[in-house]
């Protein structure tokens, strides 16, 4: 299976290993407020290839990843019930992968080169 334009990762970073089952939502900015492209859960990986369409508009994206429910199914307490990254997308066709490294107490992300 190839990969949309928006792709994502999550690794769990306390215990190194992929966040399988992690829910996921892709939205784009329309106006004030944010319209919902596409969702989906992360696999055995920890990513989702397949989120949005091939063909995406340039505009503001946010992906919000549903991190307190995953660490409630794990028994785990977490400052953050859900981290959200927002990002531009330009209209030069690039692929942009968007990771995120979690812990129960932080989070990051960065402008990916791969799926």
């Amino acid at each position: 299976m190839t990969s949309s334009r928006i792709t994502t990762q999550v690794l769990e970073a306390a215990t190194g290993v992929p966040a399988e089952g992690m829910h996921v939502v892709l939205s784009i900015r329309d106006g004030a407020a944010w319209r919902v492209l596409a969702d989906g859960t992360t696999d055995a990986d920890g990513r989702i290839i397949r989120l949005g369409g091939d063909e995406l508009p340039a505009g503001e994206y946010r992906i919000r990843f549903d991190t307190g429910a995953w660490y409630r199914a794990r028994n785990v307490a977490t400052t953050y019930p859900e981290a959200v990254v927002t990002f531009i997308v330009t209209d030069d066709g690039r692929h942009v992968h968007v990771p995120l490294l979690l812990s129960p107490f932080s989070y990051s992300s960065h402008r990916g080169s791969s799926t």
